[in-house]
């Protein structure tokens, strides 16, 4: 045996492992749920054995409006569901940007700091940190107490239970996810290139858009990637924070599994998401691909 094919038998060994994991794990679960959503809803929950497109339907408007109904609120969640995940991304990059730059120019004792601070609210529970945010927008919490104390408001301000609070949420949730991969690309810029532009006579906005935000770039394609991902499908945050106004298509997944056990449209509603996922991917990797192609 060659050694070429030693080296392709001992990563064949290596990789089975995590190629049983995933196909076990990962795509057998996916195929499952791929079979459901063209399958028939039974009658109490479960599944009925034969083709049953409607479930789709329900969704894109090709049902036949007898057995099955069209209703636009499921592309109004969908839309609702892209739209808080997109400002997710955008409130998170903003927050994290400046920040990445700061902690980037600190000495190594403190950026470990700064590093341990940011990632930690992870290493939570994340109902309880929900919870926190509970008691913190709730009418008689501490923001409205705080803001009444002051002046600043003459009635307590309603934000819990709405869309703001979701999105609040979300992004709490998403900044140490965002921030990592913007520091990772921060901390490898180069700054001589930086220098030399300025050298040259660029102003700050020209050197930021011709040196700083392409080699940045890579960093914040990877953090909104991260962070547009599990917005898309969030459930947990919708359902502590923003009650009825704040559903998303995560609890409407949840609900067609669990209260409507209805299976199929469940299904169907998850390969939406999936399908999102896997384009926004495909989106990602391809700039990706591109930018590396410039580079």
């Amino acid at each position: 045996m060659s050694a070429m094919q030693r080296q392709s038998v001992l990563l064949g060994v290596l990789l089975a492992p995590v190629t049983l994991f995933l196909g076990g794990f990962f795509l057998l679960p996916l195929c499952i749920i791929a079979v459901l959503s063209v399958l028939t809803p039974g009658l109490y929950g479960g599944v009925e054995w034969s083709f049953y497109h409607w479930n789709h339907g329900r969704i894109f408007g090709w049902a036949d409006g007898i057995t099955e109904i069209y209703e636009p609120i499921y592309l109004q969640i969908l839309l609702r569901s892209l739209s808080f995940a997109a400002l997710t991304v955008v409130l998170t990059l903003i927050l994290c940007y400046p920040v990445a730059f700061w902690v980037s120019r600190l000495s190594e004792r403190w950026r470990l700091v700064f590093m341990v601070l940011i990632t930690l609210p992870v290493f939570s529970s994340l109902i309880v940190r929900l919870y926190a945010w509970l008691l913190i927008l709730k009418p008689s919490g501490l923001l409205n107490t705080i803001l009444l104390s002051i002046g600043a408001i003459r009635e307590p301000l309603e934000i819990l239970y709405t869309p703001t609070a979701v999105v609040l949420g979300m992004v709490y949730v998403m900044v140490p996810f965002m921030f990592l991969p913007l520091y990772s690309a921060v901390d490898n810029l180069d700054r001589a290139q930086v220098e030399a532009s300025l050298d040259f006579g660029a102003n700050r906005l020209q050197t930021f858009l011709k040196v700083v935000l392409p080699q940045t770039l890579p960093g914040i394609m990877g953090g909104a990637v991260i962070v547009f991902i599990p917005s898309v499908g969030n459930f947990i945050v919708p359902d502590v924070l923003g009650g009825a106004k704040g559903l998303m298509i995560g609890n409407l997944v949840e609900q067609q599994f669990l209260s409507a056990r209805n299976w199929p449209f469940g299904s169907a509603l998850s390969m939406i998401i999936m399908a999102v996922v896997l384009t926004v991917l495909l989106v990602a990797v391809t700039r990706a691909r591109k930018a590396g192609g410039h580079a």
